[in-house]
């Protein structure tokens, strides 16, 4: 399985959709770039979550928030004393590692082995050092326990485990000094939070609503591995939605299946997705929920769906003075309201769609490797190809290219047999080539080739691009047509 997530990595930066930041310097660790179809991907995942998540909602609105706040937005949240990871490193190969997923791991590993009883065992016992006072040492006692060797240098010598804090700090203004010190967000939701006020009065909004936002998110993360899953700088889809108290489960469930729903709705397969509840709720939470993705790696969160209660408002009340109260012109009531979120990692969304759409079958003796994205997410929609460079052929597709483009992201190519150019475009996902021949000169029919069945259509070359938003608006995955 890891296989297949490697020849991912390498399409990626080969065909331009993901490469390694600063990569002439060597690059940095957990850090990456979005090349050009991996920019249009990434634009058209987060147009297609805005569609569904506020422009399908009358009571659902937009942000976007700084990504330096005041400080002590972050101390209110919890998060300057709380948002820490328990910390262990191996002597041997200096490498650090999570030690609740250290342990997590292993029990996968006995699970894969066999060893049921043991693995939910150590399960029970892991869920009750994570709920310990002093978590660090609970974490290293099963660690000592387990003798569980570092997965790299298969040692057994660790250091104690210890919380390490994931904030980045930086300073506004010339001088560095406790007065000066900010952060760089660890998430997008305070910069919500903060706004309530000012997005419902603006806005004229009346419980329950939502405010939506993607933006960049910032975690010095203590393994930031396996591609663009875990990253230091990511990007967030997330949406706070404001509910009177009391009736917060109800929007939880709710969300809950929205949110799956909209990952099957862009080509992820039902069994490839799960609830997973969680076995340790965060300091504002009374309900949580992920939902994960089977990738190459396992099983791992794409989005989490948390009733947050009414934490985040009270603790910005107590903290700025300022009252965070809703006044409900129904009831005549004031609360602090509660709050439903759904957070999606946009980069995770990304990878897993690459895992899902990558595929390889034999035709004709060779191997075809074919991205099948939804048209809507593919960061080509239609290739423009004259099957020869002479007789008027490369004229007449240019001409139709530039008919196209107001309309459709389309990509022009002439270059190369035709078999071989239809082999570049299944790679990066284009769902259709559309072919000018002789016998376009001839009657002003075109060819239009699906990316998924490699079957060809002739269409008059005036009805194309009406041929093509059709298709896109009826799309289904293979085996589901």
């Amino acid at each position: 399985m890891q296989d297949r997530l490697e020849k991912i990595v390498s399409l990626c930066k080969r065909r331009g959709f993901i490469f390694p930041s600063s990569e002439i310097y060597g690059g940095l660790a957990a850090v990456y770039d979005y090349g050009p179809l991996g920019v249009e991907l990434k634009r058209n995942v987060q147009q297609r979550w805005w569609e569904a998540m506020v422009y399908e909602h009358e009571n659902i609105v937009g942000l976007d928030a700084a990504i330096l706040m005041h400080p002590m937005v972050w101390k209110a949240s919890g998060h300057v004393d709380a948002f820490n990871d328990p910390l262990i490193d191996d002597r041997q190969s200096k490498r650090r590692y999570r030690a609740d997923q250290l342990i997590e791991d292993y029990i996968e590993k006995l699970r894969a082995k066999g060893e049921t009883e043991r693995a939910e065992a150590l399960h029970r016992r892991l869920i009750e050092a994570l709920n310990a006072e002093d978590m660090p040492k609970a974490l290293y006692q099963i660690i000592m326990d387990e003798r569980i060797p570092s997965p790299d240098s298969g040692a057994f010598d660790w250091t104690e485990v210890r919380q390490f804090n994931l904030m980045f700090v930086t300073h506004v203004g010339p001088v560095a000094s406790e007065e000066t010190k900010v952060y760089l967000r660890p998430e997008t939701a305070q910069g919500i939070f903060v706004n309530f006020h000012n997005v419902k009065d603006s806005s004229r909004l009346q419980i329950p609503f939502g405010i939506a936002q993607i933006g960049k998110a910032f975690r010095n993360e203590i393994v930031a591995r396996q591609f663009i899953f875990r990253m230091r700088e990511f990007e967030q889809m997330e949406m706070q939605y404001f509910v009177k108290p009391g009736t917060q489960m109800e929007a939880f469930e709710a969300w809950k299946e929205k949110r799956l729903q909209w990952h099957i709705e862009n080509g992820i397969r039902p069994d490839h997705l799960r609830f997973h509840v969680h076995e340790k709720l965060a300091h504002y939470a009374d309900a949580a929920v992920d939902i994960q993705y089977l990738f190459p790696m396992g099983w791992q969160e794409v989005e989490g769906i948390h009733s947050r209660t009414d934490y985040d408002l009270r603790r910005h009340q107590e903290f700025s003075g300022k009252k965070m109260e809703y006044f409900d012109p129904q009831t005549q009531e004031r609360y602090i309201p509660y709050v439903v979120e759904t957070s999606a990692g946009l980069d995770r969304t990304i990878l897993m769609l690459l895992c899902e759409a990558y595929d390889e079958e034999e035709v004709e003796g060779e191997t075809r490797v074919v991205l099948r994205l939804h048209p809507r997410l593919a960061p080509i929609k239609v290739a423009v190809l004259p099957l020869v460079r002479k007789d008027g052929m490369p004229e007449r597709a240019q001409a139709l290219a530039r008919d196209l483009r107001p309309f459709l992201n389309t990509f022009y190519d002439e270059k190369g047999a035709i078999g071989r150019r239809y082999r570049r475009m299944d790679e990066v996902g284009t769902p259709f080539c559309v072919t000018i021949d002789s016998q376009t000169l001839e009657d002003g029919t075109v060819t239009v080739r699906d990316r998924d069945t490699m079957q060809q259509e002739r269409v008059h070359e005036t009805q194309v691009l009406a041929y093509i938003k059709d298709r896109l608006r009826q799309w289904k995955p293979v085996g589901a047509q």
